[in-house]
């Protein structure tokens, strides 16, 4: 293969890792029944806080760490707002992904354009020597290892264990979950603490890896929202989740090739909306019983895992108030 076209590629697997994080941070928080609407915010601010202080550690770890307790106390905020302040969650996210937005455009303007700490590329031994996928794959940073092992993770924890049934059951049918012994909400302050401090994680692989340093406006804006559409596009699967980041971040690196082609000329706002119209059509597919009948026409065997893969029904109690009373 063409050592221009594995570079790109390469490109795409590392700039597509902050948005199979944060996602996956997403997938979650909503499996339990919590919307955190404050992702675009919270990136932003987890990458602010992350890069100063690993600039102030001399350590990179440090940042990831402090990245992540960022990412965490915003999304317990919308926790608590719900479950104990009974405020609306959707709400309450819009207000928190300004305002932390906010707060990272203030508190960072004096450490705008310095260098600092970068994790490195960190190749995998023999693995890294496999043709087109070596290269590909597994010359990368730790960050990128760590997003392979979170999608394998976080789906064997949701389908294939019994606290991620349960974990399931809380967002899906929380009164029967509750009935059964669960505690409800203590399952959803748990799960949207770990879901935001994966956001957390994906702030700081922007300002630590994937775009070193920070800068006003902040380079990942915008990437929040795109992580709660490519949850939505995935259908809350993971593996789903991984394919609609690696979907955008290819089609931002054919935007960009295309820009950079003199012979090629289309209007750059076209090419940045493909990604959104691809995944409205494959949401009208989905809900039109489109794919369900494409689906009954394959082998029996494959129909299940199929169906089963291709689902995008969101979770029946995401977003709603759990009263024990």
């Amino acid at each position: 293969m063409n050592e221009e076209l594995i570079n790109t590629l390469r490109s795409v697997v590392a700039n597509a890792t902050p948005l199979v994080i944060a996602s996956l941070g997403e997938t979650i928080t909503e499996r339990a029944g919590v919307v955190n609407l404050s992702l675009d915010g919270s990136i932003i601010l987890s990458a602010m806080v992350g890069f100063v202080a690993a600039l102030a550690a001399g350590s990179p770890l440090v940042g990831i760490l402090v990245a992540m307790l960022a990412g965490m106390i915003i999304a317990l905020i919308i926790a608590v707002a719900d479950i104990e302040l009974r405020q609306d969650q959707v709400a309450i996210g819009f207000i928190l992904t300004l305002l932390a937005t906010d707060l990272a455009t203030f508190v960072g303007q004096d450490y705008t354009r310095i260098p600092g700490p970068q994790i490195l590329t960190t190749p995998l031994p023999v693995l890294k020597d496999v043709p087109i996928v070596g290269p590909i794959f597994f010359n990368q940073s730790i960050l990128v290892y760590i997003s392979y092992f979170l999608v394998f993770g976080v789906w064997f924890w949701l389908f294939r264990t019994r606290p991620g049934l349960a974990h399931r059951s809380v967002g899906e049918r929380p009164e029967t979950a509750f009935a059964r012994g669960a505690k409800v909400n203590r399952l959803r302050y748990i799960y949207t603490a770990v879901g935001g401090a994966l956001v957390g994680l994906a702030g700081a692989a922007y300002s630590l890896s994937v775009k070193p340093g920070w800068a006003t406006p902040p380079n990942m804006q915008g990437d929040g929202w795109i992580a709660l559409a490519i949850v939505i596009f995935g259908g809350w699967h993971p593996f789903r989740v991984v394919l609609g980041a690696y979907l955008f971040a290819g089609l931002r690196a054919l935007s960009s090739a295309i820009q950079r082609s003199p012979d090629i000329q289309i209007s750059i706002i076209l090419l940045n909306a493909v990604p959104w119209l691809l995944m409205i059509i494959t949401l009208l597919l989905v809900s039109s019983g489109s794919i369900e009948r494409l689906v009954k026409a394959l082998p029996r065997p494959v129909q299940k895992w199929t169906r089963n893969f291709l689902r995008s029904d969101p979770p029946a109690a995401l977003g709603t108030r759990f009263e024990p009373d």
